[in-house]
């Protein structure tokens, strides 16, 4: 009610300012602005122990956006983004895009050029609404993200509402009519989702609650819905920080063949000290009986489960992924080392003991404007998907 009350106030202001004072204040609006650029310049090479052949990719991700100066709250961005094989190393599959599907591995990064943000902006208060094309994350990305690591990154098409009542309280919701995904126009899908979600900083930590009601326009039902809660934190202990994390969620998948209900756990203990930072985690996507596995259709998947991207999609029995990690910083840059030990939630499918990955990472910024890294990953297959390595270099430009 206070969002239309806010609407119809403004709208009421507008009507009684005279023409000219509305466009000379909007003439202002637009000329104070600013205009942006991001640039990213990857190599990536991946190569697996099957009948594919080794894939390789020299890609440029250009972003080019203006964002114009605040009117009564009021603000507008435009963003568009184009994504170029270079040099002609564009030795892969993308087949989600149509592109050489079947040959090579696939490299997620089809070239494409599209709208990437287009939006309205709203703010006052604690308020802050945007309508149109945006990008929407919550929870670090494991269930809603952008899934920028991709150069087509992750956007939705919907409105959204962020409301931060005091230091402690915010509160968000958005509806999403469109997921515009990293495979270029093909990957687009209609849909009428509703996230919530709501966060409370108490003495234990940070405290989300969040319900996720998915579903796709399309043919037949197509339901998705996932409630849960975390509790993320940190505590000063002797000359260290001691670091938490707990989380549990359910779900419930509808659709003209399937019913069924899974379960989402993660526990994660760290120790912050001396430069570096050691975790420990245990997190389950589960199964239900072997025949579904918990699913997040709309998170930034690269960045859990392993960089080798074998598990973008659950398997049916469910993951149990148990996970060690090291980090720290090396001449003004950073740097991780992670390991993943791979299983099943439940046997049920067929397989028990899916594999392991090792995970390699060094990046840093430089000359304000420009950052480089390199990165790998090694997955070894037990019972699940077949031996894969990836190597990436990148080199970026932000303005």
């Amino acid at each position: 009610m206070r969002v239309i009350a806010n609407a119809v106030l403004l709208g009421a202001v507008a009507a009684t300012l005279p023409a000219t004072s509305f466009a000379d204040s909007l003439a202002d609006a637009l000329a104070n602005g600013k205009v942006y650029g991001d640039f990213r310049l990857r190599y990536e090479a991946v190569s697996q122990d099957n009948a594919l052949d080794d894939a390789s990719a020299l890609t440029l991700r250009s972003r080019l956006g203006y964002q114009t100066a605040a009117y009564q709250g009021f603000s507008a961005q435009l963003e568009f983004e184009d994504s170029r094989i270079v040099a002609g190393e564009g030795e892969f599959s993308a087949p989600p895009a149509g592109y050489k599907a079947g040959q090579y591995s696939v490299i997620a990064d089809p070239e494409t050029t599209e709208l990437d943000q287009a939006f309205l902006r709203y703010q006052h208060g604690g308020l802050t609404a945007k309508l149109g094309r945006q990008v929407i994350t919550y929870d670090g990305h494991r269930f809603v993200g952008h899934v920028g690591w991709r150069q087509d990154r992750q956007t939705f098409d919907g409105i959204s509402l962020n409301y931060q009542a005091n230091d402690a309280l915010s509160l968000s919701y958005a509806y999403l009519g469109q997921r515009n995904g990293i495979f270029a126009e093909q990957a687009d899908k209609q849909a009428k989702d509703h996230l919530l979600n709501l966060r409370f900083n108490s003495a234990v930590g940070t405290v989300t609650a969040y319900s996720y009601l998915l579903e796709l326009n399309e043919a037949g039902e197509d339901r998705l819905d996932t409630t849960g809660v975390s509790v993320k934190g940190a505590k000063p202990l002797a000359e260290a920080k001691l670091l938490y994390h707990a989380e549990f969620a359910r779900q419930r998948a509808d659709t003209p063949l399937l019913d069924a209900d899974a379960e989402y756990m993660l526990l994660e203990a760290g120790v912050a000290a001396a430069g570096l930072t050691a975790k420990v985690g245990y997190e389950v996507l589960g199964s239900d009986d072997g025949s579904y596995g918990f699913a997040t259709p709309l998170a930034t998947l690269h960045k859990f489960n392993g960089w080798a991207d074998i598990f973008l999609k659950t398997p049916a029995g469910g993951l149990v992924d148990r996970y060690a990690s090291l980090g720290g910083s090396l001449a003004g840059g950073k740097w991780a080392l992670i390991y993943h030990d791979y299983r099943a939630d439940d046997d049920a499918a067929g397989a028990d003991a899916y594999g392991s990955e090792v995970n390699a990472v060094y990046s840093r910024k430089f000359a304000k404007h420009y950052s480089v890294g390199v990165k790998y990953a090694a997955y070894s297959a037990d019972e699940l998907a077949a031996d894969t390595d990836k190597l990436w270099f990148w080199l970026g430009a932000a303005f």
